[in-house]
């Protein structure tokens, strides 16, 4: 009976995540296409990986290798659709459901949270807390980078409030957990490396629990422990560029870029006393703009250090300051930089899971049934808040024939084997719609100030258009002044979103 139990909360778990993300992603088969450059450059680095090209040498972009692997996944399923891409977010949409349903059975959501009641009841809490994220305007459109990496930082909240939870004023942390802990940071390291604030704080806690202890060398064996669990996921990538000779290329292109180069283009924000005021001001336009995770996050942050039942001993306190350095410690890594774009705090998203564990403890003092038809009433109303708050619906209103991307591709495929270089954009979806595997370097226009001329993107792809080195030019906005010599303007469109409106232009080469 326990097992029929468990493969029922799991089934209704993977349906409610596939139906929730049908509407809120663009990736999904109700949407013409995901039309978001970035995501549609992670397709071109994974479509490039497994058509033997070395990323950052061969074809440039500034992400992780786990991020262009599972994209790469992706494109097996579908070369010329992103539908690949939706299995992928279902796939890690399910992780992120189960890690919300055992943080929120932590909390004894129920009477009797091991009952079939209390278990239904977590489970449409998990569901609840994922449809909150999901149709927030930081999960913009659909595929990025943070969306990858929640199954991960939910797995290591999880970990963090099992131990602090229910063990802390028993015993230090086991090293099992700190060992999966520091696999999970490198998994993050190769995606998103700004991300690894959450698990600095991760491990400084359970660090600091050691102490509490009294147990200074276990908890100094713990911290390398950790380093190797980390180093782990990094293995794969040293055999992959060491085989091929690519280790600095790696460096250069991940490491290199985001430290020195990128932080240099975007971040104009000056002194400690202006980085401080800026993300005070990022954190107040956060929650007015993603308040639909942002409320119950707060009132589970609130809940976990004033609320919560932890042990009555003089190491309570590190306990309760769990959730708030997590929290505080991650948001400092992505915005304590300077930068700010809106799907860098979509990781934030996962302690509105506390918030969702709040509301179970006072629906189950009320009295809860477990009755079928509640989780599906329960689903039904998460698909109906996306609907009503996701920024994405409306371009499921948009007629795949109509868009203009179908139009710039068959345009495209009327030439055999055509290449395609990107101007003023990054990848804009032709790549994708054209199965077209870059064929250079600077496929795509990057924000990069790089002094070298050969690392320069911008006189790069100046150079392909100058010598006429690529069949087809897609420009967004800016027209190189050379392009002329070459190329002929065969269709344009002007389009835009969020206020903003861009023209298109696709040249052919002359023959």
């Amino acid at each position: 009976m326990r097992k029929k139990n468990n493969l029922f909360i799991y089934i209704y778990l993977g349906v409610s995540v596939v139906l929730c993300l049908m509407l809120a992603t663009r990736s999904s088969f109700l949407y013409p296409l995901n039309n978001w450059d970035d995501a549609n450059s992670y397709f071109s680095m994974g479509k490039a990986i497994f058509n033997g090209k070395m990323p950052y040498r061969d074809v440039f972009d500034q992400k992780g290798m786990y991020l262009y692997f599972l994209y790469g996944l992706s494109y097996l399923i579908s070369h010329t659709t992103f539908i690949g891409v939706f299995v992928l977010e279902c796939v890690l949409g399910f992780a992120d459901v189960i890690a919300f349903y055992g943080i929120i059975r932590l909390f004894d959501a129920g009477k009797k949270p091991d009952s079939l009641e209390g278990k239904v009841l977590s489970a449409i809490l998990a569901v609840l807390t994922f449809a909150v994220i999901v149709c927030s305007r930081s999960f913009w459109w659909g595929g990025a980078a943070e969306e990858i990496c929640l199954p991960f930082y939910a797995a290591g909240l999880y970990l963090s409030l099992a131990y602090f939870k229910n063990d802390y004023n028993k015993a230090v942390m086991p090293f099992k957990s700190v060992f999966y802990g520091g696999i999970l940071a490198g998994f993050i390291a190769n995606i998103k490396f700004t991300g690894l604030g959450f698990f600095f704080a991760w491990m400084m806690l359970a660090f600091f629990s050691f102490l509490a202890h009294g147990e200074f060398l276990k908890g100094i064996k713990a911290c390398f422990v950790f380093l190797f669990g980390m180093f782990l996921p990094f293995v794969p990538w040293i055999v992959y560029f060491g085989i091929q000779g690519g280790l600095y290329e790696w460096y250069w292109g991940y490491v290199y870029v985001n430290v020195f180069v990128y932080t240099k283009v975007e971040s104009e924000v000056p002194g400690v006393m202006g980085r401080l005021l800026y993300m005070a001001k990022t954190l107040y336009w956060l929650i007015r703009d993603d308040w639909q995770y942002f409320v119950p996050l707060i009132v589970g942050m609130i809940w976990s250090v004033f609320g919560v039942k932890y042990s009555k001993n003089k190491i309570n306190m590190l306990a309760r300051l769990n959730v708030p350095v997590l929290f505080a410690f991650m948001f400092l890594g992505f915005f304590g930089g300077g930068r700010d774009l809106p799907y860098y705090s979509l990781p934030l998203a996962i302690f509105a899971v506390l918030g969702f564990s709040f509301v179970g403890n006072f629906v189950s003092k009320a009295g809860f049934s477990g009755k079928i038809f509640i989780p599906a009433i329960c689903t039904a109303l998460a698909m109906l808040f996306i609907a009503n708050n996701s920024m994405n619906i409306p371009f499921m209103k948009v007629d795949r024939d109509s868009y203009f991307m179908y139009r710039f591709r068959d345009e495209v495929l009327e030439s055999e084997n055509p290449t395609l270089l990107n101007v003023g954009c990054l990848d804009a979806g032709l790549y994708t719609l054209c199965d077209i595997v870059p064929s250079c370097r600077w496929f795509q226009t990057q924000t990069l100030n790089v002094d070298e001329p050969e690392n320069n993107p911008y006189l790069e792809q100046e150079r392909y258009v100058r010598e006429g080195l690529i069949d087809y030019v897609l420009v967004r906005d800016h027209i190189p002044d050379s392009i002329g010599d070459h190329y002929d303007l065969i269709d344009k469109e002007t389009y835009g979103w969020d206020g903003a409106e861009f023209n298109y232009y696709l040249y052919k080469k002359i023959k």
